[in-house]
């Protein structure tokens, strides 16, 4: 039961730690029920389908939808107007992006910096000197639309524990330098197989679909 899973790992999160379930590829159904059982931020990485399930769960008060997958500059006009946070900040000219169609709906959006600790090179985002270079170059605060309240990353897919362990503390390194220069406040790590080492880590939001869903409907 969707419930049950979602009641079975908010249980085990400690104070200041979050849950995302990842609703992508599962039915607007399927939200309810999380819902019902107090479920309120949910992960698509979809344009299209999260206007969808936007559209038809407009009902559902408090419900947050984060965008957790890789972002094209074409399809932020669609998310800027009611998504509430965007994990996958990954360059300088999706952030431009996002603050152009957040001005237009008037609205400052928040984002985290995507930043690539894995070892795979299909991953997207900042490495962590570049990142640093970004935030050391000011050009995030000319950004109006944007708010940078943190950091998502992934581990490499592995089932070397050491090597994710790894992965999640140099995110978080990154995180605590990041923060003496931006007030971030959210690091998003951890999913499915690996949520437990980062929020060991520091993680503070973890996302989590097959766990608590399923294998994906469509």
């Amino acid at each position: 039961m969707i419930s049950d899973e979602i009641q079975r790992i908010t249980a085990q999160l400690p104070d200041g730690v979050r849950l995302v379930a990842v609703s992508k590829y599962h039915p607007a159904d399927a939200i309810r029920e999380a819902y019902g059982a107090g479920q309120r931020l949910f992960g698509e990485s979809h344009a299209q389908e999260i206007q969808q399930k936007h559209t038809a769960l407009a009902d559902l008060a408090g419900l947050e939808w984060h965008f957790i997958g890789h972002l094209q500059t074409n399809k932020v006009k669609y998310i800027a107007p009611y998504v509430s946070l965007i994990h996958s900040a990954d360059s300088p000219r999706l952030l431009e992006e996002i603050n152009k169609q957040a001005l237009k709906v008037g609205r400052r959006l928040r984002c985290l910096l995507q930043l690539h600790v894995a070892a795979e090179e299909t991953k997207f985002g900042f490495t962590p000197d570049e990142a640093m270079a970004y935030l050391d170059s000011g050009a995030w605060r000319e950004l109006e639309g944007v708010e940078l309240t943190g950091v998502m990353a992934m581990a490499t897919n592995t089932d070397d524990s050491a090597r994710i362990r790894q992965d999640f503390h140099a995110a978080r390194l990154f995180f605590e330098r990041g923060r003496q220069i931006v007030p971030f406040t959210e690091l998003s790590m951890g999913m499915s197989d690996d949520w437990h080492i980062a929020v060991d880590e520091g993680s503070t939001l973890i996302r989590i679909g097959t766990q608590i869903f399923g294998e994906r409907q469509y």
